[in-house]
C-alpha cells in the first residue's frame, strides 16, 4: 500500500468468489461456515463486547464516525457498521440495530446523483466509495434494506448508482485510483472496487463480468516475482498489506489453484505472520490484517489455522484498556473497526464471509 492511504481514507472486502456458492474451493480445503471448536473463546467474546460498546458510544448523532483529523467520512462509518453486522446485528435488528440504521442513513445522505459515495471531507474519494458501496451491498444482501421499505428502496438505488460509477471509471489497465476518472490506477484502490462489485453481485445486482475480468488482470500484473504485490503496475516494491488484498482478490474471482496464489500466500506468511515477524510495528497494520484474514480463510486448512490462532492472540494482546485498538495513521475508530471485523471472522454472519 502507499503512504497516501491515510489521507485517502478520509475518504475495507471482502466478497464471495465469482463461482457459484455450492462449488468447492481448492484442494487445500477451506474454513467452514460455522466456527470450529476453539476458534471462539470466552476471552475473544469479552474483547469483542468491549470493542463494540465503545464503538457505539462514539457514533455521532448523524450516524457517522470521525476519522481523526480527517473528519466525518463514509469509509470509517461503513467499516464501523460492518463491525456490528459481523456480530449478527442488522439494520433495526439486534442490540446494535439502531446504530447500523443511523450509519446507513449517513451513507445514503452522502450519495450523489452520479453515484459517488463521499462526505464533504473526502480526499481521494474512491477509497471511501469502495468501502461504502461494500457496506450497502452487505446491508442489501442481508436484509434487502430491512423492514423499512422506504430505506430499502433508497439502499437499492444508491447501490445501483455506486456500481455504475465504478464500472464507468475503470481505466484502460483495468484498475481505479483516488478520483472517479478513468485515467490512472493503483492496486489498493482497485481492490476496494473489486470488493464492492462482488458484494453487489452477491446481493443480486447486475455487475459487468468484463469489468471484473479486467480488474483481475490488473491485479495479476501488479504481482512481483517474490510473490508480493506492488503499488502500481509499472513500479513498486512488494508490501504485505496490499499483497494480502491481492491474493484475496484472486480468490474472490474464483481462482483457487494458481501459482500466483501460492507465491502470494508464502510471501504474506513470511512477511507478516503474527508472532513470527515484526509486522505489528509496520505501516498499514490494520488494513493488512483486514485482507490477510480473508485470504487465509479462503485458503483454508493449515493456512487458516496458523493465521487465525496467531492474529487472534496478537489482537487480544493489543486491545487498549478502554476497549479500543489504536491506529496512528487513521485513528482509533478505524483501528477498532478493523480489529473487530478480523476477530469476528469465525462467526461468518456477513455474506462476504460465507461460502
Amino acid at each position: 500500500m502507499h503512504r497516501s492511504f491515510a489521507v485517502a481514507v478520509s475518504l475495507g472486502a471482502l466478497a464471495l468468489p465469482l463461482l457459484a456458492q455450492d462449488e468447492s474451493p481448492s484442494r487445500r480445503g477451506s474454513a467452514e461456515n460455522n466456527a470450529a471448536e476453539g476458534e471462539i473463546t470466552p476471552e475473544l467474546d469479552a474483547a469483542i463486547a468491549r470493542g463494540l460498546s465503545v464503538l457505539a458510544d462514539t457514533q455521532n448523532p448523524d450516524g457517522s464516525w470521525d476519522a481523526g483529523r480527517f473528519g466525518k467520512n463514509v469509509a470509517i462509518t461503513s467499516l464501523a457498521c460492518l463491525a456490528f453486522m459481523a456480530d449478527g446485528n442488522m439494520p433495526g435488528r439486534g442490540a446494535y440495530g439502531e446504530v447500523i440504521e443511523k450509519g446507513t442513513d449517513f451513507i445514503l445522505a452522502n450519495s450523489a446523483e452520479n453515484g459517488l459515495l463521499a462526505a464533504d471531507a473526502a480526499n481521494g474519494p474512491m477509497y471511501g466509495h469502495g468501502f461504502a458501496a461494500l457496506f450497502l451491498g452487505e446491508v442489501y444482501g442481508m436484509t434487502r434494506g430491512g423492514a423499512d421499505t422506504a430505506r430499502a428502496q433508497r439502499v437499492h438505488e444508491a447501490l445501483v448508482r455506486a456500481v455504475r460509477l465504478i464500472e464507468q471509471t475503470q481505466n484502460d489497465e483495468g484498475g481505479w485510483r483516488y478520483n472517479p476518472v478513468p485515467y490512472d490506477a493503483d492496486v489498493s484502490v482497485t481492490i476496494c472496487q473489486i470488493m464492492a462489485l462482488r458484494s453487489a453481485r452477491n446481493a443480486g445486482l447486475e455487475v459487468s463480468s468484463e469489468v471484473i475480468d479486467k480488474a483481475v488482470e490488473y491485479v495479476r500484473i501488479c504481482q512481483n516475482a517474490d510473490g508480493g504485490f506492488k503499488y502500481q503496475a509499472d513500479s513498486g516494491a512488494s508490501a504485505w498489506p496490499r499483497s494480502a488484498a491481492g491474493v484475496a482478490s484472486l480468490f474472490y474471482a474464483g481462482i483457487y489453484e494458481d501459482e500466483a496464489i501460492d507465491k502470494g500466500l508464502a510471501y504474506i506468511e513470511n512477511s507478516a505472520l503474527p508472532g513470527r515477524t515484526n509486522a505489528r510495528s509496520r505501516a498499514h497494520y490494520h488494513y493488512g490484517h483486514y485482507y490477510a484474514v480473508q485470504a487465509m480463510y479462503l485458503a483454508g486448512g493449515e493456512y487458516w489455522e496458523r493465521w487465525w490462532n496467531a492474529v487472534r492472540e496478537e489482537l487480544l494482546a493489543t486491545q487498549n484498556d478502554d476497549g479500543t485498538w489504536s491506529d496512528r495513521s487513521v485513528g482509533d475508530t478505524y483501528g477498532t473497526s478493523m480489529s473487530l471485523i478480523v476477530l469476528q471472522m469465525p462467526k461468518r454472519y456477513l455474506p462476504i464471509f460465507q461460502k
